[in-house]
């Protein structure tokens, strides 16, 4: 795989430099030169296959001429050893359920996916391997489970202090060994621009082997097209529309389904579904890209006020608005709306929706009023209910179970590391103690 820099179309690098570097060194984001379209006897055999020889099918087509097969089949088969179920939860709707990982959110398949191959290419490394990694929630408790006790590598995780929830909070900075936790006053958007200054600094990256774990990073993204994939696959029988409606923060997920559409997935149309931190639904309704510090809300994991992958959605369409429209539509809904939407789905469909899927469920419904396609939705359902816990509950009016995974969280003791959002404290930190 060759890859260029959205700011740069003449850059090239190989696989293995773009996944350890994260970001260009022109701060734009790498992107595939080639998304290569599966064969057609693939896709129409989809219901034959597992997941997990869907994932090394695809896989395979991105990456053979940087990784050898063999190892490309065991990269999946210790990263992705758990289902992504479809769940019917009225006759046009279903929920695509990414919670059954070991850290319960979507995060786990692209995590997991990079740590296995960040291992792969690390063995013969003499320099540890330091992984910055931002995060609104689940991304930093996916990356912590993924890369525990990896050896030659490090990961640390910056969090917006008070703006994560309670046991997303314990899934961070309750391992140790490896694993360390930054406890950031700001915002999840500081918390980004803290790890992006980072790789752009010379100082840094001259004496500390950096990459990242977010989506900025292609490697999350790859395995993240898989269950696209995997999802159209349990409800093709029905011969309908496909639409995926995908709660969104930095827009990774949403990326990632689009390249699984550039592979040859049919999928019919995109719903890009966020709470009030809505730059991407404006601009998908006026073509104009205003960023703004995120608000914080129910849907925590979608509080981004820049995404970082809006970049490659506009590479993806060459900038242009009017053709991104046509494939994307956008909606953003109140914490209010999310509420509200959790009780009756609860109520008349005995389904309980997490903040984030429940954003997704009102934009699916609200885009179905104007479909004329007999399409069904699929809904991302990207991390368990329970992790949202005591919003959860607040909102339903009952007790839920919870995980017993997550529930011996509850007991562990918070380790992490309180620091302002200013770049020069984080810079010394890490020369510090790297």
């Amino acid at each position: 795989m060759q890859l260029y820099s959205t700011n740069d179309p003449t850059l090239r690098t190989d696989f293995k430099t773009a996944i350890f570097k994260g970001l260009p060194d022109d701060n734009g984001l790498y992107m595939p030169v080639d998304i290569p379209a599966l064969p057609q006897s693939f896709l129409e055999n989809l219901p034959n296959f597992s997941f997990q020889d869907i994932a090394k099918t695809i896989s395979r087509h991105l990456l053979h001429d940087s990784i050898d097969p063999t190892d490309i089949n065991a990269i999946i088969e210790q990263a992705l050893y758990f289902p992504a179920p479809v769940v019917s939860i009225d006759p046009d709707t279903y929920a695509l359920e990414l919670f059954h990982g070991p850290s319960l959110a979507f995060k786990d398949f692209g995590a997991r996916f990079m740590a296995a191959t960040m291992s792969h290419f690390n063995q013969k490394e003499n320099q540890n391997l330091v992984i910055l990694v931002a995060t609104s929630g689940d991304t930093g408790g996916a990356v912590a489970a993924g890369f525990f006790q990896i050896p030659g590598i490090e990961v640390v995780i910056l969090y917006p202090s008070g703006k994560v929830s309670p046991l997303q909070e314990k899934q961070l900075t309750t391992l140790g060994h490896n694993i360390a936790a930054l406890e950031i006053n700001g915002t999840f958007d500081d918390c980004q621009a803290l790890v992006k200054k980072a790789f752009l600094d010379r100082e840094v990256t001259n004496n500390i082997r950096l990459s990242s774990a977010n989506s900025i990073n292609i490697s999350r993204l790859i395995p993240q097209t898989f269950y696209y994939f995997e999802a159209y696959k349990q409800v093709h029988h029905l011969h309908r529309p496909v639409v995926f409606a995908v709660p969104s923060g930095n827009f990774g997920n949403l990326t990632a389904g689009l390249f699984a559409q550039r592979m040859g997935l049919p999928i019919h149309h995109f719903i890009a579904a966020t709470n009030q931190n809505d730059v991407v639904p404006a601009y998908l309704q006026n073509g104009t890209y205003t960023p703004r510090p995120s608000t914080r809300t129910l849907s925590n994991a979608m509080d981004v006020g820049n995404p970082s992958n809006f970049a490659r959605m506009l590479d993806l369409y060459s900038s242009t608005w009017n053709n991104m429209k046509e494939n994307i539509t956008g909606f953003a809904f109140s914490d209010e709306e999310t509420a509200a939407i959790m009780q009756s789905v609860k109520k008349d469909n005995n389904y309980l929706l997490d903040p984030h899927g429940a954003v997704g469920y009102l934009a699916w419904k609200a885009w179905k009023e104007k479909d004329d396609t007999n399409s069904i939705g699929i809904i991302l359902e990207t991390a368990h209910p329970a992790k949202f816990l005591e919003d959860v509950e607040r909102i339903i009016g009952t007790k839920i179970e919870i995980p017993q995974r997550l529930a011996d969280l509850q007991h562990q003791t918070k380790t992490s590391v309180p620091m302002d959002n200013e770049y020069q404290d984080f810079k010394t930190w890490l020369m510090n103690n790297y």
